[in-house]
């Protein structure tokens, strides 16, 4: 999957805490999901995002999306702003 959408949007949001409230208020275009994240944080996460009809996309590795997006630490869920 694709990591460069990360690069392409107008901004994003990363962590769970902060991608819900994106998602809540209709900021978030599209949300990004680590397949190797915790089944428990990212269907909870997924739920609102398809409430909302925002297309969710996964990826592979929450490593992989943390480093995509700068940080240091794996990243279950990003919320992208287009």
């Amino acid at each position: 999957m694709s990591y460069e959408k990360v690069t392409q949007a107008k901004s994003f949001i990363v962590g769970t805490k902060q991608t819900v409230k994106a998602l809540k208020s209709g900021k978030a275009d599209e949300l990004l999901v680590a397949e190797d994240a915790d089944p428990n944080i990212t269907n909870k996460v997924i739920s609102i995002a398809e409430a909302f009809q925002i297309p969710v996309t996964t990826v592979e590795s929450k490593k992989q999306l943390g480093k995509a997006c700068g940080i240091e630490v794996g990243a279950a869920t990003v919320a992208l702003i287009y």
